[in-house]
């Protein structure tokens, strides 16, 4: 069993910064792909930023060039870096690892991003 954990949300004002991060452990074979996703009230959950352990990434358009992913393949451990935030970041936002095949997902942090 592979346990993911998220931490790093908050409130914060429109422009500011924020920067989440999520550790997987437990029987971890080799995790594949990291990604942070979010979902808002009444909306469906959605990708945010993934990257693979070779370091390729994909964001979403409407955070291209606000936010910055990384990893730390040697600690399991996925960051999101979150700058120029908008209200309409505003969501939980979930931590997936895909370990060959299985995915896992965390427990979600609230971001709140005021006007």
């Amino acid at each position: 069993q592979v346990q993911v954990v998220e931490s790093g949300g908050g409130l914060v004002q429109a422009g500011g910064s924020l920067r989440l991060s999520c550790a997987a452990s437990g029987s971890i074979f080799s995790i594949i792909l990291m990604g942070w996703y979010r979902q808002a009230p009444g909306k469906q959950r959605e990708s945010v930023a993934v990257i693979t352990s070779g370091g390729s990434t994909n964001y979403a358009d409407s955070v291209k060039g606000r936010f910055t992913i990384s990893r730390d393949n040697a600690k399991n451990t996925v960051y999101l870096q979150m700058n120029s935030l908008k209200p309409e970041d505003t969501a939980v936002y979930y931590c997936s690892t895909n370990d060959l095949g299985k995915v896992y997902w965390g427990q979600g942090t609230q971001v709140t991003v005021s006007s």
